[in-house]
């Protein structure tokens, strides 16, 4: 499952030392007179998996964006350590609105993810689209477009989309919002199996307590744009 033979540009576990990926110092960001992160300071490891929690509007989506870099703090720095041998780090992102293109089918959309730097050839490709498609129970669907599809089938369309960039980092904003429990446990798994053979670290937001429970991952805990807690699940 999921071909893994090294290309040059191959962004894979062995590649990936240990070490911060992220440093946020004293980060604040400001929406006219609403502070949307006030004063956060944070670390992510490489290879780590972060569960980001809290209520509608304590920040979630804006320490996504910052983390991403397509918002810049107002105040304080965000510093991204170069890794060895490499530029920066690929990140892919799975924000609310998707990104997808409905005038295209789903499986069209997955293709547009195809890099010939990252892939031995187009069947390697293939072969992990068509897995991660099949684990997710939408390979009889990939036919669809995408203005046709329901919520839950572009979520996936757009999480599969982007593992098939095989980035060093994922950053995934309530991502199974449209799921069923079954199809984010699926998730999950993939996720972790992802984390454990390639090194990806994984930063999601996320409103679901009880999934949360079931996997191992640090807890960052956000409120009124504060990070009031990180550590272990046993805070939720």
């Amino acid at each position: 499952m999921f071909a893994n033979k090294s290309t040059q540009h191959q962004r894979t576990k062995m590649n990936v030392p240990h070490g911060p990926i992220f440093y946020l110092e004293d980060v604040s960001v400001q929406f006219g007179e609403i502070r949307a992160l006030k004063n956060v300071q944070l670390s992510v490891e490489r290879g780590e998996i972060i569960f980001v929690t809290g209520a509608s509007g304590a920040g979630k989506t804006t320490l996504l964006r910052v983390l991403s870099g397509d918002q810049e703090p107002t105040q304080g720095r965000i510093i991204r350590p170069q890794m060895s041998g490499k530029k920066s780090l690929y990140i892919s992102n799975v924000f609310q609105d998707l990104r997808l293109m409905g005038k295209y089918t789903c499986e069209e959309n997955l293709m547009f993810a195809y890099d010939p730097a990252l892939y031995t050839s187009k069947n390697e490709f293939i072969t992990d689209m068509q897995e991660l498609s099949r684990i997710l129970g939408i390979r009889d669907r990939l036919h669809l477009k995408v203005s046709e599809a329901n919520g839950g089938l572009k979520q996936k369309v757009a999480i599969i989309r982007s593992l098939l960039t095989r980035p060093d980092v994922l950053i995934a904003d309530e991502p199974t919002s449209s799921l069923d429990t079954e199809n984010a446990r699926r998730l999950f798994d993939i996720l972790n199996l992802y984390n454990a053979k390639r090194g990806l670290t994984v930063i999601w937001a996320t409103h679901n307590k009880e999934l949360i429970k079931s996997f191992t991952g640090r807890i960052i805990h956000l409120d009124n744009g504060r990070l009031v807690y990180s550590g272990h699940a046993c805070f939720i």
